[in-house]
Protein backbone atom coordinates (compact mmCIF):
# COMPACT_ATOMS: atom_id res chain seq x y z
CA UNK A 1 0.00 0.00 0.00
CA UNK A 2 1.37 3.41 -0.94
CA UNK A 3 0.27 6.39 1.08
CA UNK A 4 1.37 9.86 -0.01
CA UNK A 5 1.11 13.19 1.72
CA UNK A 6 1.58 16.58 0.15
CA UNK A 7 2.79 19.51 2.22
CA UNK A 8 1.22 22.75 1.21
CA UNK A 9 1.87 26.25 2.42
CA UNK A 10 -1.17 28.47 2.74
CA UNK A 11 -1.22 31.39 0.37
CA UNK A 12 -2.20 34.57 2.26
CA UNK A 13 -3.68 36.03 -0.93
CA UNK A 14 -6.09 33.13 -1.12
CA UNK A 15 -7.13 33.67 2.48
CA UNK A 16 -7.70 37.40 2.25
CA UNK A 17 -8.14 38.67 -1.29
CA UNK A 18 -8.35 42.45 -1.88
CA UNK A 19 -12.01 42.38 -2.89
CA UNK A 20 -13.22 40.33 0.06
CA UNK A 21 -14.71 42.16 3.02
CA UNK A 22 -13.32 41.13 6.37
CA UNK A 23 -15.61 39.74 9.05
CA UNK A 24 -14.79 42.77 11.20
CA UNK A 25 -15.96 45.18 8.48
CA UNK A 26 -19.07 43.09 7.69
CA UNK A 27 -20.07 43.05 11.36
CA UNK A 28 -19.55 46.81 11.56
CA UNK A 29 -21.56 47.46 8.38
CA UNK A 30 -24.43 45.28 9.58
CA UNK A 31 -24.37 47.02 12.97
CA UNK A 32 -24.44 50.43 11.33
CA UNK A 33 -27.21 49.39 8.95
CA UNK A 34 -29.38 48.07 11.78
CA UNK A 35 -28.71 51.14 13.93
CA UNK A 36 -29.39 53.49 11.01
CA UNK A 37 -32.72 51.80 10.31
CA UNK A 38 -33.62 51.81 14.02
CA UNK A 39 -32.67 55.46 14.52
CA UNK A 40 -34.45 56.52 11.34
CA UNK A 41 -37.52 54.61 12.49
CA UNK A 42 -37.37 56.33 15.89
CA UNK A 43 -36.99 59.77 14.31
CA UNK A 44 -39.76 59.12 11.77
CA UNK A 45 -42.08 57.70 14.40
CA UNK A 46 -41.45 60.70 16.68
CA UNK A 47 -42.23 63.10 13.84
CA UNK A 48 -45.41 61.19 13.01
CA UNK A 49 -46.51 61.30 16.66
CA UNK A 50 -45.86 65.04 16.88
CA UNK A 51 -47.77 65.71 13.64
CA UNK A 52 -50.64 63.56 14.87
CA UNK A 53 -50.71 65.57 18.09
CA UNK A 54 -50.87 68.76 16.02
CA UNK A 55 -53.78 67.35 14.01
CA UNK A 56 -55.62 66.32 17.18
CA UNK A 57 -55.03 69.68 18.83
CA UNK A 58 -56.21 71.59 15.74
CA UNK A 59 -59.29 69.40 15.41
CA UNK A 60 -60.10 69.91 19.10
CA UNK A 61 -59.61 73.67 18.81
CA UNK A 62 -61.82 73.94 15.71
CA UNK A 63 -64.54 71.85 17.34
CA UNK A 64 -64.36 73.88 20.55
CA UNK A 65 -64.65 77.25 18.76
CA UNK A 66 -67.52 76.00 16.59
CA UNK A 67 -69.42 74.70 19.62
CA UNK A 68 -68.88 77.96 21.51
CA UNK A 69 -70.36 79.89 18.57
CA UNK A 70 -73.36 77.55 18.38
CA UNK A 71 -74.03 78.07 22.07
CA UNK A 72 -73.72 81.83 21.60
CA UNK A 73 -76.26 81.72 18.77
CA UNK A 74 -78.69 79.84 21.02
CA UNK A 75 -78.33 81.90 24.21
CA UNK A 76 -76.60 85.10 23.16
CA UNK A 77 -78.36 88.49 23.45
CA UNK A 78 -77.85 91.73 21.66
CA UNK A 79 -76.16 94.19 24.10
CA UNK A 80 -78.15 97.06 22.64
CA UNK A 81 -81.60 95.54 23.22
CA UNK A 82 -80.85 92.72 25.70
CA UNK A 83 -82.90 90.48 23.43
CA UNK A 84 -81.97 87.65 21.08
CA UNK A 85 -80.08 88.78 18.02
CA UNK A 86 -82.09 89.65 14.92
CA UNK A 87 -79.17 90.83 12.82
CA UNK A 88 -76.68 88.26 11.63
CA UNK A 89 -73.92 90.78 11.12
CA UNK A 90 -74.35 92.13 14.66
CA UNK A 91 -74.30 88.58 16.03
CA UNK A 92 -70.98 87.84 14.35
CA UNK A 93 -69.49 91.19 15.35
CA UNK A 94 -70.32 90.79 19.04
CA UNK A 95 -69.03 87.22 19.15
CA UNK A 96 -65.74 88.13 17.48
CA UNK A 97 -65.19 91.01 19.87
CA UNK A 98 -65.46 88.66 22.85
CA UNK A 99 -63.03 85.99 21.58
CA UNK A 100 -59.27 85.68 22.13
CA UNK A 101 -57.70 83.59 19.38
CA UNK A 102 -54.32 81.84 19.32
CA UNK A 103 -51.51 83.36 17.21
CA UNK A 104 -52.10 80.75 14.48
CA UNK A 105 -55.88 80.93 14.69
CA UNK A 106 -58.31 83.17 12.75
CA UNK A 107 -61.96 83.86 13.59
CA UNK A 108 -64.03 85.29 10.74
CA UNK A 109 -67.61 86.19 10.01
CA UNK A 110 -68.73 85.85 6.42
CA UNK A 111 -71.94 87.45 5.16
CA UNK A 112 -73.35 86.98 1.67
CA UNK A 113 -73.71 90.08 -0.53
CA UNK A 114 -76.02 90.61 -3.43
CA UNK A 115 -74.43 90.82 -6.86
CA UNK A 116 -71.02 89.95 -5.41
CA UNK A 117 -69.65 86.42 -5.24
CA UNK A 118 -67.25 87.32 -2.47
CA UNK A 119 -68.91 87.41 0.95
CA UNK A 120 -68.39 90.35 3.25
CA UNK A 121 -66.02 89.61 6.10
CA UNK A 122 -65.90 90.49 9.73
CA UNK A 123 -62.52 89.84 11.32
CA UNK A 124 -60.59 90.57 14.45
CA UNK A 125 -57.99 93.30 14.10
CA UNK A 126 -54.73 91.60 15.05
CA UNK A 127 -51.60 90.03 13.60
CA UNK A 128 -51.90 86.47 12.32
CA UNK A 129 -48.78 84.28 12.33
CA UNK A 130 -49.11 83.17 8.72
CA UNK A 131 -47.63 84.13 5.34
CA UNK A 132 -51.10 84.81 3.91
CA UNK A 133 -53.89 85.08 6.51
CA UNK A 134 -57.38 84.08 5.46
CA UNK A 135 -58.33 87.69 6.18
CA UNK A 136 -56.30 88.68 3.10
CA UNK A 137 -57.23 85.73 0.87
CA UNK A 138 -60.59 86.42 -0.78
CA UNK A 139 -60.46 83.34 -2.99
CA UNK A 140 -59.93 81.08 0.01
CA UNK A 141 -62.77 82.74 1.94
CA UNK A 142 -65.13 82.23 -1.02
CA UNK A 143 -64.22 78.55 -1.30
CA UNK A 144 -64.90 78.00 2.39
CA UNK A 145 -68.15 79.97 2.30
CA UNK A 146 -69.43 78.06 -0.74
CA UNK A 147 -68.34 74.63 0.55
CA UNK A 148 -71.19 72.36 1.66
CA UNK A 149 -68.93 70.77 4.28
CA UNK A 150 -68.61 72.00 7.84
CA UNK A 151 -64.88 71.28 8.12
CA UNK A 152 -62.05 70.92 5.71
CA UNK A 153 -58.50 71.71 4.68
CA UNK A 154 -57.23 74.19 2.11
CA UNK A 155 -53.93 73.42 0.46
CA UNK A 156 -52.55 76.75 -0.72
CA UNK A 157 -49.11 77.69 -2.10
CA UNK A 158 -48.79 80.09 0.82
CA UNK A 159 -49.59 77.47 3.43
CA UNK A 160 -52.15 74.95 4.60
CA UNK A 161 -55.34 76.07 6.35
CA UNK A 162 -57.57 73.87 8.55
CA UNK A 163 -61.06 75.30 8.97
CA UNK A 164 -64.48 74.73 10.49
CA UNK A 165 -67.67 76.56 9.54
CA UNK A 166 -70.98 77.17 11.30
CA UNK A 167 -73.76 78.56 9.13
CA UNK A 168 -75.89 81.24 10.75
CA UNK A 169 -79.68 81.30 10.23
CA UNK A 170 -81.66 83.44 12.61
CA UNK A 171 -85.39 82.95 13.22
CA UNK A 172 -87.19 82.31 9.96
CA UNK A 173 -84.21 83.38 7.83
CA UNK A 174 -82.17 81.45 5.33
CA UNK A 175 -78.52 80.89 6.06
CA UNK A 176 -76.90 83.97 4.60
CA UNK A 177 -73.85 84.10 6.87
CA UNK A 178 -71.30 81.81 8.44
CA UNK A 179 -68.85 81.80 11.27
CA UNK A 180 -65.44 80.43 10.23
CA UNK A 181 -62.58 79.40 12.50
CA UNK A 182 -59.35 78.74 10.65
CA UNK A 183 -55.98 77.46 11.87
CA UNK A 184 -52.56 77.75 10.21
CA UNK A 185 -50.59 74.65 11.36
CA UNK A 186 -47.29 75.37 9.58
CA UNK A 187 -45.54 76.60 12.73
CA UNK A 188 -46.54 73.55 14.75
CA UNK A 189 -45.56 71.33 11.82
CA UNK A 190 -42.26 73.22 11.58
CA UNK A 191 -41.56 72.41 15.26
CA UNK A 192 -42.21 68.73 14.55
CA UNK A 193 -39.84 68.91 11.57
CA UNK A 194 -37.26 70.65 13.74
CA UNK A 195 -37.45 67.87 16.34
CA UNK A 196 -37.11 65.38 13.46
CA UNK A 197 -33.96 67.12 12.20
CA UNK A 198 -32.49 67.24 15.70
CA UNK A 199 -33.10 63.52 16.11
CA UNK A 200 -31.44 62.88 12.75
CA UNK A 201 -28.43 64.93 13.82
CA UNK A 202 -28.22 63.04 17.11
CA UNK A 203 -28.56 59.78 15.19
CA UNK A 204 -25.69 60.81 12.92
CA UNK A 205 -23.47 61.51 15.91
CA UNK A 206 -24.52 58.19 17.47
CA UNK A 207 -23.64 56.38 14.24
CA UNK A 208 -20.21 58.02 14.17
CA UNK A 209 -19.58 57.01 17.78
CA UNK A 210 -20.88 53.52 17.06
CA UNK A 211 -18.52 53.25 14.10
CA UNK A 212 -15.49 53.93 16.28
CA UNK A 213 -16.60 51.87 19.25
CA UNK A 214 -17.90 49.03 17.05
CA UNK A 215 -14.63 48.87 15.11
CA UNK A 216 -12.59 48.56 18.30
CA UNK A 217 -14.98 46.07 19.97
CA UNK A 218 -15.34 43.92 16.84
CA UNK A 219 -11.56 43.84 16.54
CA UNK A 220 -11.17 42.64 20.11
CA UNK A 221 -13.93 40.05 19.77
CA UNK A 222 -12.59 38.73 16.46
CA UNK A 223 -8.96 38.69 17.56
CA UNK A 224 -9.09 34.91 18.26
CA UNK A 225 -10.66 34.41 14.82
CA UNK A 226 -7.76 36.25 13.21
CA UNK A 227 -5.42 34.10 15.25
CA UNK A 228 -7.24 31.03 13.92
CA UNK A 229 -6.78 32.27 10.36
CA UNK A 230 -3.12 33.14 10.90
CA UNK A 231 -2.43 29.83 12.61
CA UNK A 232 -4.21 27.91 9.84
CA UNK A 233 -2.13 29.78 7.24
CA UNK A 234 1.08 28.77 9.01
CA UNK A 235 0.16 25.11 9.46
CA UNK A 236 1.81 22.44 7.37
CA UNK A 237 1.82 18.67 7.59
CA UNK A 238 5.34 18.90 9.01
CA UNK A 239 4.39 21.40 11.75
CA UNK A 240 1.08 20.94 13.54
CA UNK A 241 2.34 22.15 16.91
CA UNK A 242 0.97 25.70 16.79
CA UNK A 243 -1.94 26.47 19.10
CA UNK A 244 -4.17 29.48 19.73
CA UNK A 245 -4.11 31.12 23.17
CA UNK A 246 -7.58 30.92 24.74
CA UNK A 247 -8.82 33.94 26.66
CA UNK A 248 -12.25 34.38 28.21
CA UNK A 249 -15.26 32.08 28.27
CA UNK A 250 -17.36 33.34 25.36
CA UNK A 251 -18.23 31.72 22.04
CA UNK A 252 -15.05 32.97 20.38
CA UNK A 253 -12.97 31.39 23.15
CA UNK A 254 -14.94 28.19 22.60
CA UNK A 255 -14.07 28.44 18.88
CA UNK A 256 -10.39 28.72 19.75
CA UNK A 257 -10.66 25.69 22.05
CA UNK A 258 -12.44 23.73 19.33
CA UNK A 259 -9.78 24.69 16.79
CA UNK A 260 -7.01 23.64 19.19
CA UNK A 261 -8.81 20.35 19.73
CA UNK A 262 -9.01 19.87 15.96
CA UNK A 263 -5.28 20.53 15.69
CA UNK A 264 -4.66 17.95 18.42
CA UNK A 265 -6.64 15.39 16.46
CA UNK A 266 -4.89 16.31 13.22
CA UNK A 267 -1.50 16.05 14.87
CA UNK A 268 -2.36 12.61 16.24
CA UNK A 269 -3.79 11.54 12.88
CA UNK A 270 -0.70 12.65 10.95
CA UNK A 271 1.57 11.07 13.54
CA UNK A 272 -0.43 7.85 13.30
CA UNK A 273 -0.32 8.03 9.53
CA UNK A 274 3.44 8.49 9.48
CA UNK A 275 3.87 5.66 11.98
CA UNK A 276 1.51 3.51 9.93
CA UNK A 277 3.45 4.17 6.72
CA UNK A 278 6.76 3.51 8.48
CA UNK A 279 5.52 0.25 9.98
CA UNK A 280 3.91 -0.89 6.72
CA UNK A 281 7.11 -0.10 4.83
CA UNK A 282 9.14 -2.05 7.36
CA UNK A 283 6.80 -5.07 7.26
CA UNK A 284 6.72 -5.15 3.46
CA UNK A 285 10.46 -4.52 3.10
CA UNK A 286 11.36 -7.79 4.83
CA UNK A 287 9.54 -10.19 2.45
CA UNK A 288 10.71 -8.15 -0.54
CA UNK A 289 14.32 -8.48 0.65
CA UNK A 290 13.87 -12.22 1.17
CA UNK A 291 12.37 -12.69 -2.28
CA UNK A 292 15.07 -10.62 -3.98
CA UNK A 293 17.87 -12.38 -2.11
CA UNK A 294 16.67 -15.88 -2.98
CA UNK A 295 16.05 -14.99 -6.60
CA UNK A 296 19.55 -13.49 -6.91
CA UNK A 297 21.16 -16.58 -5.37
CA UNK A 298 19.00 -19.12 -7.18
CA UNK A 299 21.15 -21.60 -9.11
CA UNK A 300 20.41 -24.16 -11.80
CA UNK A 301 19.90 -27.10 -9.44
CA UNK A 302 16.21 -28.19 -9.79
CA UNK A 303 15.90 -28.95 -6.07
CA UNK A 304 17.36 -25.55 -5.18
CA UNK A 305 15.06 -23.82 -7.67
CA UNK A 306 12.05 -25.65 -6.24
CA UNK A 307 12.97 -24.62 -2.70
CA UNK A 308 13.52 -21.02 -3.83
CA UNK A 309 10.13 -20.94 -5.55
CA UNK A 310 8.50 -22.28 -2.41
CA UNK A 311 10.12 -19.63 -0.20
CA UNK A 312 9.31 -16.86 -2.66
CA UNK A 313 5.68 -18.02 -2.89
CA UNK A 314 5.35 -18.05 0.90
CA UNK A 315 6.73 -14.53 1.16
CA UNK A 316 4.48 -13.28 -1.61
CA UNK A 317 1.48 -14.84 0.13
CA UNK A 318 2.51 -13.09 3.34
CA UNK A 319 2.79 -9.78 1.50
CA UNK A 320 -0.66 -10.37 0.00
CA UNK A 321 -2.14 -10.96 3.45
CA UNK A 322 -0.53 -7.77 4.77
CA UNK A 323 -1.93 -5.76 1.87
CA UNK A 324 -5.40 -7.29 2.32
CA UNK A 325 -5.34 -6.51 6.05
CA UNK A 326 -4.24 -2.94 5.35
CA UNK A 327 -7.09 -2.50 2.87
CA UNK A 328 -9.52 -3.89 5.43
CA UNK A 329 -8.28 -1.49 8.11
CA UNK A 330 -8.55 1.41 5.63
CA UNK A 331 -12.14 0.39 4.88
CA UNK A 332 -12.88 0.43 8.62
CA UNK A 333 -12.96 4.23 8.44
CA UNK A 334 -15.96 4.13 6.08
CA UNK A 335 -19.53 4.33 7.45
CA UNK A 336 -20.54 1.15 5.56
CA UNK A 337 -17.81 -0.96 7.14
CA UNK A 338 -20.49 -2.83 9.08
CA UNK A 339 -24.07 -3.45 7.99
CA UNK A 340 -26.06 -4.47 11.09
CA UNK A 341 -29.09 -6.72 10.82
CA UNK A 342 -31.15 -8.82 13.26
CA UNK A 343 -29.20 -12.02 14.04
CA UNK A 344 -29.93 -14.99 16.31
CA UNK A 345 -27.06 -15.16 18.80
CA UNK A 346 -27.27 -18.91 19.36
CA UNK A 347 -27.00 -19.64 15.63
CA UNK A 348 -24.11 -17.20 15.17
CA UNK A 349 -22.19 -18.67 18.15
CA UNK A 350 -22.61 -22.21 16.81
CA UNK A 351 -21.37 -21.15 13.34
CA UNK A 352 -18.28 -19.50 14.84
CA UNK A 353 -17.56 -22.62 16.93
CA UNK A 354 -17.82 -24.95 13.91
CA UNK A 355 -15.48 -22.75 11.81
CA UNK A 356 -12.95 -22.28 14.61
CA UNK A 357 -12.55 -26.04 15.22
CA UNK A 358 -10.76 -26.42 11.89
CA UNK A 359 -7.98 -23.98 12.86
CA UNK A 360 -5.94 -26.48 14.92
CA UNK A 361 -5.89 -29.60 17.03
CA UNK A 362 -7.10 -28.13 20.30
CA UNK A 363 -9.64 -29.07 22.94
CA UNK A 364 -12.44 -26.88 21.55
CA UNK A 365 -15.36 -26.26 23.88
CA UNK A 366 -18.66 -24.40 23.37
CA UNK A 367 -18.81 -22.82 26.82
CA UNK A 368 -22.17 -21.01 26.76
CA UNK A 369 -24.64 -19.79 24.19
CA UNK A 370 -26.73 -16.64 24.50
CA UNK A 371 -30.39 -16.83 23.62
CA UNK A 372 -32.10 -14.01 21.78
CA UNK A 373 -31.66 -11.63 18.90
CA UNK A 374 -29.21 -8.75 18.41
CA UNK A 375 -28.42 -6.23 15.68
CA UNK A 376 -24.95 -6.83 14.26
CA UNK A 377 -23.02 -7.60 11.10
CA UNK A 378 -22.74 -11.42 11.17
CA UNK A 379 -19.89 -11.58 8.64
CA UNK A 380 -17.72 -9.00 10.45
CA UNK A 381 -18.41 -10.53 13.88
CA UNK A 382 -17.57 -14.00 12.53
CA UNK A 383 -14.37 -12.59 11.04
CA UNK A 384 -13.39 -11.07 14.39
CA UNK A 385 -14.21 -14.22 16.38
CA UNK A 386 -12.29 -16.46 13.95
CA UNK A 387 -9.31 -14.10 14.21
CA UNK A 388 -9.46 -14.35 18.00
CA UNK A 389 -9.66 -18.13 17.71
CA UNK A 390 -6.64 -18.14 15.37
CA UNK A 391 -4.78 -15.99 17.89
CA UNK A 392 -5.65 -18.48 20.65
CA UNK A 393 -4.36 -21.36 18.52
CA UNK A 394 -1.03 -19.54 18.04
CA UNK A 395 -0.62 -19.16 21.81
CA UNK A 396 -1.59 -22.69 22.85
CA UNK A 397 -0.13 -26.11 22.29
CA UNK A 398 -1.87 -29.14 20.81
CA UNK A 399 -4.55 -30.52 23.13
CA UNK A 400 -4.92 -27.38 25.23
CA UNK A 401 -8.40 -25.98 25.83
CA UNK A 402 -9.98 -23.12 23.88
CA UNK A 403 -13.50 -22.07 24.85
CA UNK A 404 -15.92 -20.09 22.69
CA UNK A 405 -19.14 -18.61 24.00
CA UNK A 406 -21.67 -15.78 24.00
CA UNK A 407 -23.78 -14.16 26.70
CA UNK A 408 -26.08 -11.21 27.36
CA UNK A 409 -25.42 -8.88 30.27
CA UNK A 410 -28.08 -6.18 30.48
CA UNK A 411 -28.05 -4.24 27.22
CA UNK A 412 -24.63 -5.62 26.28
CA UNK A 413 -24.02 -8.63 24.06
CA UNK A 414 -20.68 -10.37 24.60
CA UNK A 415 -18.91 -13.02 22.54
CA UNK A 416 -15.59 -14.34 23.78
CA UNK A 417 -12.68 -16.67 23.10
CA UNK A 418 -10.79 -18.00 26.14
CA UNK A 419 -7.58 -20.04 25.90
CA UNK A 420 -5.44 -21.87 28.45
CA UNK A 421 -2.12 -20.70 27.04
CA UNK A 422 0.60 -18.55 28.55
CA UNK A 423 -1.54 -15.42 28.64
CA UNK A 424 -0.59 -11.82 27.93
CA UNK A 425 1.82 -9.77 29.99
CA UNK A 426 0.35 -6.62 31.61
CA UNK A 427 2.72 -4.36 29.67
CA UNK A 428 1.41 -5.85 26.43
CA UNK A 429 -2.32 -5.50 27.24
CA UNK A 430 -2.76 -2.28 25.23
CA UNK A 431 0.15 -2.79 22.88
CA UNK A 432 -1.25 -5.87 21.14
CA UNK A 433 -4.24 -3.99 19.70
CA UNK A 434 -2.03 -1.53 17.82
CA UNK A 435 -1.14 -2.06 14.18
CA UNK A 436 2.07 -3.98 13.45
CA UNK A 437 2.64 -4.54 17.17
CA UNK A 438 3.02 -7.92 18.82
CA UNK A 439 3.24 -9.02 22.38
CA UNK A 440 6.53 -10.15 23.93
CA UNK A 441 5.30 -13.63 24.82
CA UNK A 442 6.36 -16.52 22.65
CA UNK A 443 3.94 -17.79 20.08
CA UNK A 444 4.01 -20.18 17.19
CA UNK A 445 5.33 -18.92 13.88
CA UNK A 446 2.41 -17.62 11.90
CA UNK A 447 3.77 -15.25 9.27
CA UNK A 448 1.40 -12.61 10.60
CA UNK A 449 2.18 -8.90 10.51
CA UNK A 450 0.55 -7.93 13.78
CA UNK A 451 -2.69 -6.70 12.21
CA UNK A 452 -5.12 -9.37 13.41
CA UNK A 453 -6.10 -7.82 16.74
CA UNK A 454 -6.19 -4.36 15.11
CA UNK A 455 -8.82 -5.71 12.73
CA UNK A 456 -10.79 -7.16 15.65
CA UNK A 457 -10.66 -3.78 17.39
CA UNK A 458 -11.84 -2.01 14.21
CA UNK A 459 -14.80 -4.42 13.91
CA UNK A 460 -15.75 -3.87 17.57
CA UNK A 461 -15.60 -0.08 17.18
CA UNK A 462 -17.59 -0.34 13.95
CA UNK A 463 -20.39 -1.84 16.11
CA UNK A 464 -19.86 1.00 18.63
CA UNK A 465 -18.47 -1.55 21.03
CA UNK A 466 -15.07 -2.58 22.37
CA UNK A 467 -12.64 -5.46 22.66
CA UNK A 468 -11.51 -6.35 26.18
CA UNK A 469 -8.67 -8.54 27.41
CA UNK A 470 -9.20 -10.53 30.60
CA UNK A 471 -7.20 -13.19 32.38
CA UNK A 472 -8.55 -16.73 32.11
CA UNK A 473 -9.07 -18.56 35.36
CA UNK A 474 -6.33 -21.13 35.64
CA UNK A 475 -4.07 -19.33 33.18
CA UNK A 476 -4.44 -17.99 29.67
CA UNK A 477 -6.16 -15.03 28.04
CA UNK A 478 -9.81 -14.24 27.33
CA UNK A 479 -10.76 -11.77 24.57
CA UNK A 480 -14.28 -10.37 24.92
CA UNK A 481 -16.08 -8.65 22.05
CA UNK A 482 -18.86 -6.50 23.60
CA UNK A 483 -21.41 -4.09 22.14
CA UNK A 484 -24.95 -2.84 22.62
CA UNK A 485 -27.04 -5.38 20.76
CA UNK A 486 -29.95 -3.00 20.15
CA UNK A 487 -27.98 0.05 18.95
CA UNK A 488 -25.39 -1.48 16.64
Amino acid sequence: MTMTTTATTADPDRISSPWRLSARLRILLWLLAVMAVALAAVAGTTRSILLRDVDQRVALLLSQEANEFKNFVDIGRDPATNKPFTDTRELLKVFLERQYADPDEELLGLVAREHDPDPAKLAQVRDIRADLPLDDDAAARRRIFESPASTGTLDRPSGEVRWAKVEVALRGQDAQAAFVVAFHPEHDQARADQVFRVLLAISGVALLMTTGIGWVVAGRILKPVRLVRTTAAQLTEQDLTRRIPVQGKDDVAALAETFNGMLDRLERAFAGQRQFVDDAGHELRTPITIVRGHLELMGDDPAEREETVRIVTDELDRMSRIVEDLLLLAKAERPDFVTPEPVQLAELTADVYVKARTLGARDWQLAEVADGEARLDPQRVTQAMVQLAQNAVQHTAAGETIRIGSRVRGPLVEMYVADSGIGVRPQDAELIFERFRRGTTRRAASGGAGLGLSIVKAIAEGHRGQIRLQNTEGGGATFVLAWDGSAA
